[in-house]
């Protein structure tokens, strides 16, 4: 008896793929049906307590005591440091400046010699004379740069610390205790009287 061949049925191209697909494992399924899920929160860890014995309280307090204590001895040589710093600065200061007036006020015999001179009669044209004045204005540059201000005494009210009177005369023109005439020039550095003007005072 012949067997009957089959013929191949006609499928239809879904078909094929559904049988061409591979079956989907439970893995997939479980992954796919919890994108919509929220995670889990993991339970909070309690945090570890320590007991201390009394001894170990009082190490604790006596290192704190002394940690306070250090610090405020810090803060004390701290600012103690800084006040002698700020002192040593002032005195080298006023050390300099002190220094300064002094070698100044040795030269003001050289100015009070260069105005007599300037004072003194003779040709204004004459180079010598015109030498001279370059060299007084020069020394009187000098001295400005280093503070050093001529007083102003002509025709001002008598200042015991700034003047010396050396005469006195009677002028009714002027006012009492004004300055007639100045013998010798004043100078001040700053607040500092480094000569007195020598002065004639009307009474």
């Amino acid at each position: 008896m012949s067997e009957e061949k089959k013929e191949p049925i006609d499928q239809t191209p879904e078909q094929e793929a559904e049988q061409t697909l591979p079956p989907e494992t439970e893995e997939t399924s479980q992954a796919g049906s919890g994108k919509n899920e929220k995670p889990r929160k993991e339970p909070k860890k309690k945090e570890k307590t320590y007991t201390l014995t009394r001894e170990q309280m009082e190490a604790a307090e006596l290192a704190a005591r002394q940690l306070a204590s250090v610090t405020d001895q810090f803060t004390r040589l701290s600012a103690e440091y800084d006040n002698y710093r700020k002192r040593t600065a002032k005195e080298k200061e006023s050390i300099y400046q002190d220094a300064k007036a002094d070698t100044v006020t040795a030269f003001l015999a050289v100015y009070d010699n260069l105005e007599r001179a300037m004072k003194a009669g003779g040709d204004e044209e004459s180079p010598h004379k015109k030498g001279l004045e370059m060299i007084f204005t020069q020394y009187k540059e000098v001295l400005a740069k280093l503070g050093v201000t001529e007083m102003e005494a002509l025709g001002q009210p008598f200042d015991p610390n700034r003047h010396n009177a050396v005469m006195h005369i009677d002028d009714e023109t002027l006012g009492e205790s004004v300055v007639a005439d100045v013998f010798q020039a004043g100078f001040m550095m700053g607040d500092k009287v480094l000569r007195f003007a020598a002065v004639r005072v009307a009474n």
